[in-house]
């Protein structure tokens, strides 16, 4: 799947200075399932997985916990036709009663080893591409994780280490027992914490970073708003920036987004993504979603054009015309031919 249907190459990128390259956007598959709401019907999942990648995508993020277990079920058989193909990450970290409740965190080696065969299972495969450590665990040394993970390489169960949510001390920790290949935490137009400390560290030490929620858990797609309600079961409902009050207070860069959006003949969510990706070469969003656009549209034209300018094809800078607007300050790694007020 090298090509897009309407014949333009789908960007690639790797994930730091590791050998994982992968496309340049990747599919978070976490929705589906767990997390917003009712879980997608199996077989709409399964459609709208395989039709990302006849789309050009072969990056595909899952978890044990999401479901818990029916997401890595669903990525698996959608997954199927295209071994060899699809890159799959998924993650370990947490124990689960007879239930499959979530009773806390467990990522001792022993425990990991038992879930990574679970999950081998789930998915259908040998090994696994990407095996991030879900959260980090206060019980266990990061040097014990690090080095169950690296028995696993050995072993070849697993390709590559990642983690998630993990601070400066845990990377450089369990980079020096086994090379982290990528770091995932979140990281959008408005939420830009780890450019302070986490960057640096991953810039130095050549980890890729893997960002969650890109589009601001929808916001940042235009299509919520201080009146938008949620679904009972639908996680947004208990995160303070989606309480109305604050959801007002943000449309401000949501009408920002959507004036550059409609200057630039794209979405507010293309917008948002060709931002993330400006930032570094290493970075590989996973947005999540229940509709692809339709075969043949660009999956991403500005995107596009910033993976362009970060392979050094151009340039990703509209000389601070969103730093002008005094929003979005940074927001001035966007490719020139973006147009600004």
């Amino acid at each position: 799947m090298e090509l897009e249907r309407n014949g333009n190459p789908v960007p690639k990128r790797k994930l730091g200075r590791s050998s994982l390259e992968v496309s340049a956007l990747g599919l978070g598959c976490m929705g589906l399932s767990y997390g917003y709401g009712p879980a997608t019907d199996r077989q709409q999942a399964i459609a709208l997985i395989r039709g990302a990648v006849e789309r050009g995508v072969n990056f595909f993020d899952t978890a044990q916990i999401y479901g818990p277990f029916a997401n890595e079920e669903v990525v698996g058989e959608a997954l199927a036709p295209f071994r060899g193909q699809a890159v799959i990450a998924t993650k370990f970290g947490f124990e689960f009663d007879v239930d499959g409740n979530v009773v806390g965190r467990n990522s001792r080696p022993d425990h990991i080893r038992r879930m990574t065969e679970d999950s081998l299972r789930r998915l259908g495969v040998e090994t696994i591409d990407l095996y991030y450590q879900h959260r980090v665990d206060p019980n266990v040394p990061i040097e014990d994780v690090a080095g169950a993970v690296r028995d696993l390489i050995s072993d070849g169960k697993v390709k590559h280490f990642g983690l998630s949510e993990a601070g400066v001390r845990t990377i450089r920790r369990a980079h020096a027992v086994q090379p982290v290949t990528a770091l995932q935490s979140e990281y959008s137009l408005w939420w830009r914490e780890p450019e302070e400390e986490i960057f640096p560290v991953l810039d130095e030490l050549g980890i890729g970073f893997v960002p969650f929620s890109p589009l601001g858990k929808g916001f940042l797609t235009g299509t919520i708003d201080a009146s938008t309600t949620f679904d009972s079961s639908d996680y947004r409902n208990s995160v303070p920036r989606f309480d109305p009050e604050n959801r007002a207070a943000n449309q401000t860069i949501v009408e920002l987004v959507k004036r550059l959006a409609s200057r630039n003949k794209a979405t507010p969510a293309q917008i948002a993504l060709a931002w993330v990706l400006a930032q570094k070469p290493w970075i590989v969003p996973i947005p999540g979603t229940t509709k692809l656009p339709p075969r043949g549209e660009p999956w991403c034209r500005v995107a596009r054009a910033c993976v362009r300018g970060s392979r050094g094809a151009g340039s990703c800078d509209v000389e601070n015309c969103c730093t002008r607007r005094a929003l979005l300050a940074g927001c001035a790694s966007m490719d020139r031919s973006l147009t600004c007020e």
